[in-house]
Parts: structure tokens; C-alpha cells; sequence
């Protein structure tokens, strides 16, 4: 139906395990997963594909038996105190499981160190055929798409890209002609959802909307279609779009899963 790829990222479905996400996804029918090898938050509750070889075995059991690949792997920080050499295991494990790209946040006010790490970070994905996308979020160090390409063009690397996530670009209030101009070949991948309403004046509001209370595509307030044409034709869509209030009512991580590709099928059939 559609020629593009369609990953189901694990913030949608976050209290599945692994191996049961890409379940999901197979019968939901997107095309690939997004792995999370460590966890966004202190909080969350994380399974550890990293430490455990048995739901390491099971996660790839489960990848070859519904044909469902990798996209990408996450969230890997960027902090002042970052060693990045202490990465290659995420970097194995996302090779392993043949993922071609890696979601990295920039935690360190220190733009220029930010970048001489970012650009570590690509000289050792390059040997794992990885490529970090740096995602800007407004609660960060990475602030808005302005601030990661300039960190991504610091780094001066050819691997080294920049992630795009409907609700960042929003809430961080960026331009879509800044990004027409950024470089196709810079962004491998883009991360899809909508939101609803004005931007809150409080971050701390911004963040608990970005984990809790995202739309579906199209029923929300965001310039998708805007969003997309600036994309690259045909970039793999990774659809984040965790739903709290549904999760709570019992919709299923399958209903969710589904409900999410359906309205962005009814996006792209706008564009």
C-alpha cells in the first residue's frame, strides 16, 4: 500500500516487552520496531535487552519469525560526564539486531564538547554501519532543529544526522524553512505523532505532554502536511505516540498500535 517504512517506536507501546512489541507490530502491520537498549527515564520501566541474552534470543526469535526488522535503536545521552567509548555495546546490539540507526539526546550545555563527542559517537557507529541522528527536544541541550544542525555540522561527520520528531518541532517552535534547507541525506528517519493545543508556557508541562499525551496523526494541532512535504520523500516514519489516557481506558497495545499507522495512513493521503 504504502512504499515507505512504517517503525513502531517503543514509547507508543512501553509496557510491552520486546519481544511481544514486535509481535504487535507484525499483526498491527508496520514494517520494522524501534529498540530501546537503555531507558529515557529513571523511571520508566525498562527491559533490559542489553543484559538479558534470553530476551535478547526471544526479541530475534520473534524478528525472524515475523519478518519485521530494526530501524532504530535508543535513546543514548550525550552528558558532560559521557565516556563514549562506553556506547559500543549499544552499538553491537543494535548491529546485531541490524539496525541502521541510532536515536542520540544532547544532555551537556556545552555545545562544542557536545559536538567532539557526537562526532566519537559517528567514528565508532561507522564501524557498526550506524548512523546517530541527533534529536533536538526543547527541554534539553539540543533545544530546537536550529541547535542540532548546528551541532551536527560542528561534528562534521558524514554518518552524523539529525532526527526530526512532529512533537519537538512544534513545541520548540522550529522552522520549517530551516529544515528544507538541511541536507536529505541528514535525516534518515523522522518520528511521527501530533498534539493538541497551544505551547504551554511550563517545560515541565511540555515534558509530561511529550511521554503521556501525544495524538494521533491528524488529530491534533501540528502542520503535518507542512512537516512532511519539508521531509525527505519517502523517509521512514517512526510513529512515538504514547497515549496514557487510552492505555488507562484498556485499549490494547495492539488497538493502539493500529489506531496510530491507520490516521497516519489518512495523513499521507492528504499529502
Amino acid at each position: 500500500m504504502h512504499q515507505r517504512s512504517f517503525s513502531l517506536a517503543a514509547l507508543t507501546v512501553l509496557e510491552l516487552p520486546p519481544p511481544e512489541m514486535v509481535e504487535v507490530a507484525a499483526r498491527a502491520g508496520y514494517t520494522h520496531v524501534g529498540l530501546r537498549s537503555e531507558p529515557a527515564t529513571a523511571e520508566e520501566h525498562h527491559f533490559p535487552l542489553l543484559r538479558d541474552a534470553a530476551l535478547r534470543r526471544q526479541t530475534a526469535e520473534r524478528l525472524r519469525d515475523t519478518g519485521l526488522k530494526v530501524l532504530d535503536i535508543e535513546i543514548l545521552r550525550l552528558k558532560p560526564d559521557t565516556e563514549v567509548a562506553s556506547f559500543e555495546p549499544h552499538l553491537a546490539l543494535g548491529a546485531e539486531f541490524g539496525a541502521s540507526e541510532l536515536l542520540v539526546a544532547g544532555n551537556d550545555p556545552d555545545e562544542a564538547r557536545t559536538a567532539e563527542r557526537f562526532a566519537a559517537l559517528c567514528d565508532l557507529a561507522a564501524g557498526y554501519g550506524i548512523y546517530p541522528h541527533l534529536e533536538f527536544m526543547p527541554w534539553t541541550d539540543a533545544r530546537d532543529l536550529a541547535q542540532a544542525q548546528r551541532i551536527v555540522l560542528a561534528a562534521g561527520r558524514p554518518n552524523g544526522c539529525v532526527l526530526v520528531d512532529a512533537f519537538h518541532f512544534n513545541r520548540s517552535g522550529s522552522q520549517l524553512e530551516a529544515l528544507k534547507q538541511w541536507p536529505a541525506e541528514r535525516m534518515r528517519y523522522a518520528q511521527l505523532c501530533d498534539v493538541a493545543g497551544p505551547r504551554p508556557q511550563s517545560m515541565e508541562r511540555i515534558l509530561f505532554e511529550a511521554r503521556n499525551e501525544r495524538c494521533f496523526p491528524g488529530e491534533g494541532d501540528c502542520d503535518l502536511l507542512g512537516l512532511l512535504r519539508a521531509l525527505p520523500a519517502e523517509i521512514p516514519l517512526s510513529l512515538e505516540i504514547p497515549t496514557r489516557a487510552l492505555l488507562e481506558r484498556g485499549v490494547s497495545a495492539l488497538d493502539r498500535a493500529r489506531m496510530a499507522l491507520e490516521k497516519t495512513y489518512r495523513v499521507l493521503e492528504r499529502l
